[in-house]
């Protein structure tokens, strides 16, 4: 049966949400009839997206509507329940939601996280503003059908609920998912059901799930869709993700903006971490072995968990930065010859796992030393350049030597924002399943 249940107040909307679900890698179905829904075909998929098209209907029309469709849907194998609601908040977005929380039962709470941050529509202060304009001051104020005429979130839930509306502020979220956890339950014991969160990127809207995850209550996803398909992530497995195809990501800048990016991914992604201890590489040529054998072995015994494994160099601590003159004077060597035998390291580590598990099929890495030196190592020609997934990270295809075909991204570890790689590795993603 069907994980994940979205029940959206119109088609596109729903439709969008799916996709967003489909380049996650889960099997999404929009149904268009109830009464002709063939258990069969709903067990194929872990996601099921039902379109009520009541977003121009009265409160009451709209609630019975939402109602039918979640008791129909309604299972113990569910579980992600999400409102698809409007992106720029038209319809009846609270009488849809009481709908659905009384078809599931006092357990459950609603989380309304509307942000979009593809489309510019974000929630500040509890106000949602669409490209920095509040929403009563765009045209959205004017729709012939379903104007919405005030920009504050929570009070247009509370204008149309028959429960308990609360906001929560960007200052909340800067304590992190387990204050943020012990917000929504205070929240949920003083009576609250649904809880309406400031959200401005795909950062906070991780945060978010996690708290909710953390939390441990039962979630109605109240949004366009991203904060739908973040918690669906986080909450569902994919059936096709009996992996077939792995992503290895090999950070060895120390660039502060790489560890940024890195930790934005550990948040964002499930992943299977290793660190490598530079200092061991540069000790000496039996120390080096070992420490090149460690990672190979904690890849290998612990990659077939998740579909993304990350290698990265202990020196984007600061702490863990070598001064590399004491090893040009114990090496006897230049600066450049001290980086060639780090990188070295990295690019014989990288080529054994390529080489010892064949489902790795693709790879990011992150600076152009770390670049060159893998593809040397796998006796890459060249690569076939494909896209641009970001300004200075390009995607491509390795071209020629044993690992011929194999996806990969580059990019410098001081570019990019925060969610850098995170958007890499879920580019990578989307390439492997097309």
């Amino acid at each position: 049966m069907s994980e994940c249940i979205v029940i959206a107040d119109d088609l596109t909307g729903g439709n969008a949400t799916g996709v967003l679900l489909k380049k996650m890698n889960y099997r999404a179905h929009t149904v268009l009839n109830l009464s002709a829904i063939d258990p069969i075909k709903l067990a194929e998929c872990e996601c099921v997206i039902y379109p009520t098209n009541s977003r121009g209907l009265d409160a009451q029309a709209a609630y019975d509507r939402v109602y039918e469709a979640c008791e129909t849907l309604a299972s113990k194998d569910v579980r992600l329940y999400s409102h698809r609601i409007d992106s720029t908040l038209r319809g009846n977005l609270g009488s849809e939601t009481d709908a659905m929380l009384d078809v599931l039962g006092e357990d459950y709470i609603a989380v309304c996280a509307p942000c979009f941050p593809a489309t510019a529509r974000i929630v500040c202060g509890g106000y949602m503003l669409v490209g920095g304009v509040p929403l009563h001051k765009t045209n959205i104020a004017f729709d012939p059908k379903t104007p919405v005429n005030i920009s504050e979130v929570a009070e247009l839930f509370r204008r149309q609920s028959r429960y308990g509306v609360v906001s929560v502020r960007l200052k909340e979220l800067m304590a992190g998912k387990h204050h943020l956890a012990d917000v929504i339950n205070a929240h949920v014991e003083a009576g609250h059901r649904i809880i309406c969160f400031d959200c401005i990127s795909q950062e906070d809207l991780d945060l978010i799930a996690d708290a909710c995850i953390e939390s441990g209550r039962n979630i109605v996803a109240v949004d366009p869709g991203v904060f739908t398909t973040t918690l669906a992530r986080k909450l569902i497995v994919p059936r096709d993700k009996q992996v077939n195809s792995r992503i290895l990501a090999v950070v060895g800048s120390v660039n502060p903006n790489a560890r940024t990016q890195i930790e934005a991914l550990w948040l964002a992604q499930i992943t299977h971490r290793v660190m490598i201890e530079t200092k061991k590489l540069l000790e000496s040529e039996t120390a080096r072995q070992h420490e090149i054998d460690r990672v190979i072995e904690d890849v290998m015994s612990g990659c077939r968990q998740q579909q993304v494994t990350t290698i990265v160099s202990d020196g984007i601590y600061p702490e863990n930065r070598l001064d590399f003159t004491l090893y040009m004077k114990k090496l006897q060597c230049s600066l450049d010859e001290v980086t060639a035998i780090i990188n070295s390291a990295f690019a014989q580590i990288t080529y054994e796992i390529f080489k010892q598990e064949p489902s790795f099929r693709a790879m990011y890495t992150s600076g152009g030393d770390i670049t060159v030196a893998v593809c040397e190592r796998f006796g890459t020609v060249g690569l076939r350049l494909r896209d641009e997934v970001l300004p200075l990270a390009a995607y491509g295809k390795i071209l020629g030597g044993a690992f011929d075909g194999v996806h990969i991204i580059t990019k410098g570890g001081s570019q990019g924002g925060p969610d850098a790689i995170n958007l890499c590795i879920t580019y990578l993603k989307e390439k492997l399943y097309i």
